[in-house]
């Protein structure tokens, strides 16, 4: 089983790389963290990303979400990982919890994720939406701490460069279309 993150900038178009994906058959799990704040969202709570159980919700999520796609198809692509998870603690400016530092020490320790990790690299702009509140220049910002989390953890970052989704999705297509090293 090979499982690869996508991650990048909030809005730099992972979830339409996602979805392509998707369509030409490979497994594809989504992100926890637009799941836990549009369920909050849902239930009249507007910004859940202020309470402190906030972090541990989504790590809940992704480890539910990791180990129920356990067993489908050889590759499978992660919108975002843990390791993504420290970056937002890091950029809320929250200290790492018990369970986010025992899921870092699992994926590292069992090797969950492939080692090459695909950075969708900003379009140039960020447009708001209901869970992403979040101007440019904050993304740029977050999309930096990205890259310190990932290559802290020692992923080799492989950039999806800004460009047309075809291009995106066939730069994408070719790292997770070789065969295992």
């Amino acid at each position: 089983m090979r499982r690869y993150v996508l991650t990048g900038t909030p809005g730099a178009g992972k979830t339409s790389i996602l979805r392509c994906l998707a369509e030409l058959g490979y497994g594809v799990v989504e992100e926890a963290a637009t799941a836990v704040i549009a369920r909050a969202q849902a239930q009249g709570e507007d910004e859940p990303w202020t309470r402190a159980s906030f972090i541990d919700e989504i790590v809940t999520l992704q480890r539910q979400r990791q180990l129920e796609a356990a067993t489908t198809g050889s590759v499978q692509v992660f919108d975002r990982s843990p390791v993504c998870t420290l970056a937002l603690a890091t950029y809320l400016g929250r200290p790492v919890s018990r369970m986010l530092a025992a899921e870092l020490e699992r994926i590292t320790s069992e090797g969950i994720y492939e080692r090459q990790v695909l950075f969708v690299r900003n379009l140039g702009f960020c447009e708001p939406t209901t869970a992403r509140r979040i101007s440019f220049e904050e993304s740029l910002v977050f999309e930096r701490i990205h890259e310190q989390s990932y290559r802290a953890f020692g992923y080799e970052l492989i950039d999806i460069p800004a460009g047309d989704l075809e291009h995106r999705l066939a730069a994408v297509s070719s790292v997770i279309s070789l065969p295992a090293a």
